[in-house]
């Protein structure tokens, strides 16, 4: 069970992840051992699952944002199991999420622009298993990511 000081480290992480063990311990109202120690729990415990770096997608190259309604064609367990494994090998898509509603999936691809994005959905995204439709919305722009 997390208690408020876990809960504040986690908070804390997840704006800075590059914070120093001297300031979280100090914006979490602990000494550095008990903090490190807690850090450590939290992340054997599996509630922290790693630590990322934030990047400029638009130096990258891949700015291009599309969101992608699927519906499959089978919704049966091993259907989605295989759709799941699948959809998990294309480097494009940045989320996956089943959905309850109109459709079963909800994806977040990103690209470098229209073309490349024309490419992932018609080489890859649609021949991925069970795709009986999709629908795109593309962003225009991002404003909190």
């Amino acid at each position: 069970m997390l208690d408020r000081i876990d809960r504040s480290i986690i908070k804390e992480l997840e704006d800075n992840a590059r914070v120093t063990l001297t300031e979280l311990s100090s914006r979490v109202g602990l000494s550095k051992t008990p903090c490190q120690i807690r850090m450590r729990r939290l992340e054997s415990d599996g509630y922290i699952l790693g630590y990322r770096a934030q990047v400029d997608h638009r130096k990258m190259g891949a700015h291009h944002i599309a969101f992608v309604q699927v519906t499959l064609s089978d919704t049966r367990s091993t259907a989605l199991k295989a759709f799941n494994k699948a959809v998990t090998q294309i480097h494009e898509v940045e989320q996956c999420h089943m959905i309850a509603g109109d459709f079963d999936y909800l994806l977040k691809i990103r690209t470098g622009d229209m073309d490349s994005y024309r490419t992932v959905l018609g080489e890859k995204i649609s021949t991925l298993p069970h795709v009986k439709q999709t629908s795109t919305f593309v962003v225009m722009e991002s404003v909190k990511d």
